[in-house]
């Protein structure tokens, strides 16, 4: 029995890893918080607003949240803290290693965040450039633009893949540093210094190899509460975990921990991190649908995440290139960039917090309307253009 359970459990967790699965059960969990937050009686906002019973420690920690902000402020630290240990992984042993192909996807991704926000600021006619609603569109949903593409990208090189994860991750990190500044709010420096010691810790534990869960993981959740009760987002906590994590491996050592720690927890972020957060995020009455039409702060968000993405995106990558600061992964062609800048512009879930923290009250399901709006163009658009680029390589392929 036990046996045939702990079979169950591996086939689950494989079935979870998969790339197609993560941006199924988010197109899944999207569904169901839209279809929840339109019946009628209001359960959904009451349901996301219960608090736990308020005590002195959670007040003293500063850990007073809605069950909305522990899966915002909370949960997602696992998504980013895979996502620091993806990047961190392709830069120094993956297909990035080389300092002139890393080049590329960092100066497309800070192409593909710089030109949505101004995008942003001008079609909402400066709305956006109050409150930090333009950082709405700079960033890239990893789960979902990787999801589409491997549903319908199958027979694509492997470079293309690489280039758009580490598009994804890298304006990710980005995302998440602007959040941790722009929304930053009552900054408490000693608590910061605690969770800057302890991310430190967490690094020199495993340099040592001083690895076993029950040390590293109160002091990571340490670190974790130090940044909440600093005032700064406490996501930007996952971001630096993972780059601290080692990537290589030592004697003795079969893989390293990031690769373990990958193995572990990727089907965690994909299948039930990142659901949870899209069951919590993007629950828009319909109502907001219409108001997004007429609200410059929403129009801002979906023009630059279908326009300021790809143009971004592209436009930094052919600078890299053209500079010869950078060079587009092996048997990659710009004809592969395309369909790559396209899947930038699903925006998701970093658009979703960023447009739930900057924008307040109503407006921001007008601006979350306009970011599900647009990313799901976007990943439309997408397909069609991997689907023609594939077609097109079978083609070459024949002759």
């Amino acid at each position: 029995m036990a046996r045939g359970t702990a079979r169950r459990l591996d086939m689950l967790l494989e079935f979870l890893r998969l790339e197609t699965t993560g941006g199924r059960l988010l197109i899944l969990a999207t569904g169901v918080a839209l279809l929840w937050a339109n019946l009628p009686g209001g359960t959904y906002e009451q349901f996301w607003s219960l608090r736990l019973p308020s005590s002195a420690v959670l007040d003293a920690l500063h850990l007073d949240l809605t069950l909305a902000g522990w899966v915002t402020d909370g949960l997602l630290t696992v998504f980013f803290f895979v996502a620091g240990l993806e990047v961190k992984r392709e830069l120094t042993v993956g297909e990035l290693a080389g300092w002139r192909v890393a080049a590329l996807p960092v100066v497309a991704a800070l192409g593909g965040m710089m030109v949505p926000a101004v995008v942003a600021i001008a079609v909402s006619g400066g709305a956006a450039a109050h409150g930090g609603a333009w950082a709405i569109p700079v960033a890239t949903d990893i789960a979902f633009a990787l999801g589409v593409l491997a549903l319908a990208g199958s027979t694509l090189p492997s470079g293309v893949r690489v280039l758009l994860l580490s598009l994804a991750v890298i304006d990710d990190l980005g995302a998440i540093a602007l959040v941790g500044v722009l929304f930053a709010h009552d900054v408490r420096l000693w608590w910061l210094a605690g969770g800057l010691l302890l991310c430190l810790g967490y690094g020199l534990l495993h340099r040592l190899r001083w690895t076993p869960a029950w040390l590293v993981v109160p002091v990571a959740v340490g670190a974790w509460v130090c940044v909440q009760g600093g005032g700064v987002h406490a996501t930007v906590t996952g971001i630096v975990l993972g780059l601290l994590t080692p990537v290589r491996t030592r004697g003795g050592e079969d893989e390293s921990a990031c690769d373990r720690l990958l193995h572990r927890l990727h089907p965690l972020s994909a299948g039930v991190v990142v659901p949870i957060f899209a069951l919590a995020a993007a629950g828009i009455p319909l109502a907001a649908a219409a108001d997004a039409i007429g609200d410059p702060i929403a129009r801002g968000a979906a023009a630059g995440l279908l326009l300021g993405k790809p143009v971004g995106i592209l436009l930094g990558a052919w600078l890299a290139v053209r500079i010869r600061l950078g060079a587009l992964p092996p048997e990659v062609g710009w004809g592969d960039v395309l369909p790559v800048a396209m899947l930038g512009g699903v925006g998701y879930t970093v658009s979703l917090l960023i447009a739930r923290l900057s924008v307040p009250g109503e407006a921001a399901d007008a601006a979350a309307a306009a970011v599900l709006a647009a990313s799901v163009v976007a990943a439309v658009l997408a397909t069609i253009l991997v689907r023609r680029r594939g077609n097109a390589r079978d083609k070459l392929r024949k002759w």
